[in-house]
């Protein structure tokens, strides 16, 4: 390899990683005080750069926030399709993507807290317009579920199912604005958790 490419190749790498951080300091902020009131200035500030700097890496706060939403929802379906692809039985596969929603609360907490609190506004853009593709994707996906797991014999048929959606997903999902990572309980054992408490309760056998 030539030094000249090398040292192409390096400074693409450098600022890929430099993007990435400049990423995750816009997720934060745009959690933390919301995608409207944030500026692209804000995020400058929060990055410890100049707010003209930042237009080098992104044209506009828009292109960030999408940048982060679609990171996430990719990773997240990525993960999802490879459980429902698994042939495992429903109770399993409950299991399964519950586990996989915590995982991406740990490697994405700010941009599901940005999902959760601004997706509906910002569907509204064209631009945006896929994450109300992936909320009827994902409300279809769990409702399917549910419906395999009653025909299964390993869910209660007396449950209303669109209730039983809601629980789970707001349950999970509500994660994201207190959890951390490091924190005393890692992504996978809060997950076990919440399934023993919606699959099994908590009442003492």
């Amino acid at each position: 390899m030539s030094p000249r490419r090398r040292d192409a190749e390096g400074t693409a790498a450098a600022r890929a990683e430099r993007r990435a951080e400049l990423l995750a300091t816009a997720a934060e902020v745009f959690a933390e005080q919301g995608y409207s009131a944030t500026t692209v200035r804000k995020v400058a500030d929060a990055a410890g750069i100049l707010g003209g700097s930042l237009y080098y890496h992104f044209d506009s706060k828009e292109s960030m926030a999408d940048e982060i939403l679609s990171t996430f929802l990719d990773e997240m379906w990525a993960a999802y399709d490879r459980v429902l692809a698994s042939g495992l039985g429903a109770r399993e596969t409950l299991e399964a993507l519950v586990v996989e929603s915590f995982r991406s609360i740990d490697r994405h907490r700010p941009a599901v807290v940005i999902y959760q609190n601004e997706s509906k506004h910002l569907a509204t853009s064209e631009r945006f317009h896929y994450l109300l593709e992936s909320r009827r994707r994902f409300e279809e996906m769990w409702l399917s579920l549910l419906d395999r797991g009653i025909e299964e014999g390993e869910f209660r048929p007396d449950l209303d199912r669109s209730l039983v959606y809601r629980f789970i997903r707001d349950t999970v999902w509500v994660a994201a604005t207190w959890y951390h990572a490091g924190g005393r309980l890692s992504a996978e054992e809060i997950a076990k958790q919440y399934l023993a408490m919606v699959l099994e309760g908590i009442q003492a056998t």
